[in-house]
């Protein structure tokens, strides 16, 4: 991995990161209520892992899910 550090205030620095928080905020946790830090890793890591990466298409990946972009890869 090589860092992304063109200068303060770019936006476009960290742009795919701030999307899938985004994603993540309106797709799963905004109508959540978690009782425990326990209970929120674990939707959070359910939303990664059974949804987010197999299943969701993404634009920027040519509308293909993040597993299948890079099973295409190799």
């Amino acid at each position: 991995m090589i860092p992304s550090m063109s200068g303060t205030g770019n936006c476009y620095d960290n742009a795919v990161c701030e999307r899938f928080f985004r994603s993540l905020k309106h797709e799963r946790t905004e109508y959540q209520l978690y009782l425990t830090g326990q209970q929120a890793w674990l939707d959070v890591r359910q939303y990664i892992e059974w949804f987010y990466n197999p299943k969701r298409l993404h634009s920027t990946l040519g509308c293909k899910s993040p597993q299948q972009f890079e099973r295409e890869q190799q």
